[in-house]
């Protein structure tokens, strides 16, 4: 077999194991990911309940970067507290050993034939993706990603080829390794190059266990790699946060800050702490048999003894990275726009959280457009200027979060997302332009009212009056679809919205009449279309409020 199909089976076997890794922790987000989300969400009341977070939530969906980027997506959207996330970081980085123990004892064990477990797994699961129910599709997906992630570890220990007939190519690998500190800083680089490279800590663990059992590394420049995987990983928090806001930038600072300490102690203590792993693990250490467990013990052993002497050091780390990256002066209305801009788009289900708590944002803005739009009216012999400028800004923002909201739900719907998700995304998409057009609504009654006063057209008391309780029953509304936004709805709700909407028809059919009974009386017509122009823009509100209900009606179905 020449060089060039052993690298390219080789490669080939990582892609299979990668598929399978990714098909694996989608559709287990499929299964959980309304778990996972909630988990996140409320489970991280500490650094404590953090770190127990990041571990369990690593453990199921068996990724670190999943986990590390789901972490800035929550601090992005104000979700989870800096603190909070650094604990939660803490918990990934160990909760990603357990895929080194995995590969250890089963993927790479002479003992155990992986077909026995990949190849049955793809048949059990297979069948399950013809069902025509969402979960069990998802279940089987979810099956089928974990068959194939051993198919490909089988395919890797069998295709990455023994040193006994590789002579010449195991005497160049050595000459890298007699150099003591030189030699394991070379292979740390090589560690952070791998991962950077392959964009997976648990692919470059792989081909990490993979070349030690084969005896191609011993074991120092092994866990030298490792360490540098460890660092390596850290980019994809990093990348996650380009775009993002300052508070997502710091909490991937403080995942590079944590591990990189943890490294840079483990080089003072390197050796001693390989003999630690050998008094503690059975097996000779030296036997490229045994070594996989060895450095999967390693690995553990490191990230648990990192987060003993870290753990209580998190309010430190938390200042260190605010004085790295201070927030730069600007309001925060001004901040929340690169909330939803960001490109943090890598872990499917896990996203929407953020998306809905953006939705929420704008759902606010449309009260206090519309609560503008009260106090310019209610105020004719005040100076409005400044309030109608901020009515304006405001509109404007709500035409970026319009774009940038879309364009965020857009590219979550292309993730693999259950059918839930999904049709809570497309709830969302419309919700969003609905929101948008609640808000344009609102700022031109401000320049309705703004023209009724500077052409001085006046109406009598009782129609002012009427209109302040007209523009009442439209706050009530609003106020009921922002309550509904983030939680259950009932079929209460649904007619509760509808009266709503036909409350507020019909008091603009009774309005309308007095207006053009009043037109009849006075003559006054440009006062009185004004005055109608008024409560169309209200009823249009209150239309636009109810196809929010119906969207959120299409969400729980």
């Amino acid at each position: 077999m020449s060089a060039i199909t052993a690298v390219f089976e080789i490669l080939g076997s990582l892609g299979v194991f990668l598929f399978g890794m990714k098909i694996m922790s989608e559709g287990v987000q499929k299964v959980a990911g309304e778990g996972l989300r909630s988990i996140m969400s409320t489970m991280t009341k500490n650094r404590f309940y953090g770190l127990f977070t990041g571990l369990m939530v690593t453990t199921i969906v068996q990724s670190s970067s999943a986990t590390t980027v789901m972490v800035v997506s929550f601090v992005n959207a104000r979700l989870l507290r800096l603190r909070q996330a650094i604990g939660v970081i803490m918990g990934a980085n160990l909760g990603t050993t357990t895929t080194f123990w995995i590969i250890s004892y089963l993927g790479l064990s002479a003992k155990f034939s992986l077909t026995n477990i990949a190849l049955p797994a793809i048949g059990v699961g297979l069948p399950l993706l013809f069902f025509s129910r969402a979960r069990t599709r998802d279940t089987g997906e979810t099956i089928i990603g974990f068959g194939l992630l051993f198919l490909g570890l089988d395919l890797l220990k069998n295709n990455v080829p023994d040193v006994k007939g590789n002579a010449d190519a195991f005497a160049f690998v050595q000459q890298f390794t007699g150099f003591g500190y030189g030699s394991i800083f070379l292979f740390l680089f090589f560690g952070i190059v791998l991962t950077i490279m392959v964009q997976s800590s648990s692919v470059a663990g792989a081909i990490t266990l993979a070349l030690a059992s084969k005896g191609w590394i011993d074991f120092p420049t092994a866990a030298a790699i490792i360490l540098g995987e460890n660092i390596g990983t850290t980019i994809t928090a990093i990348l996650a946060s380009m775009g993002a806001n300052t508070h997502a930038k710091r909490a991937a600072a403080a995942h590079l800050i944590f591990n990189v300490t943890g490294v840079i102690w483990m080089l003072v203590v390197f050796h001693w702490f390989l003999g630690l792993v050998d008094y503690i693990m059975p097996g000779n250490i030296n036997d490229a048999m045994h070594m996989p467990e060895h450095l999967a013990l390693f690995h553990s052993l490191f990230n648990f003894s990192n987060i003993c002497l870290l753990i209580y050091f998190v309010p430190q780390i938390s200042k260190v990275v605010q004085k790295l990256l201070p927030v730069r002066a600007t309001t925060e209305r001004e901040e929340r726009i690169p909330y939803i801009a960001s490109n943090i788009i890598h872990t499917g289900e896990l996203n929407i959280s953020e998306a809905q708590n953006e939705v929420a944002r704008m759902a606010e803005l449309t009260e206090e457009m519309f609560r503008g739009f009260i106090d310019v009216y209610d105020n004719p012999d005040k100076d409005m200027g400044d309030k109608v400028k901020e009515l304006k800004n405001l509109e404007e923002i709500s035409d970026q979060y319009d774009i940038d909201l879309t364009d965020y739900l857009i590219r979550c719907s292309t993730d693999q997302l259950s059918l839930q998700s999904a049709a809570n995304v497309t709830a969302m998409m419309r919700i969003v332009t609905e929101l948008e057009d609640i808000c344009d609504c609102s700022y031109r009654l401000v320049l309705l009212a703004q023209r009724k006063y500077r052409k001085k057209r006046t109406l009598p008391s009782k129609t002012r009056q009427e209109i302040r309780e007209y523009s009442e029953q439209v706050l009530d509304f609003i106020q009921f679809y922002r309550g509904k936004l983030t939680g259950p709805l009932s079929n209460k709700d649904m007619v509760t919205a509808k009266e709503m909407e036909q409350n507020i028809g019909r008091s603009l059919n009774s309005l309308r009449k007095k207006a053009v009974k009043r037109i009849k009386e006075t003559g006054d017509i440009k006062a009185e279309m004004l005055y109608i122009d008024i409560l169309s823009h209200f009823e249009t509100i209150g239309n636009h409020a109810y196809n929010i209900f119906q969207a959120l009606e299409h969400r729980e179905s």
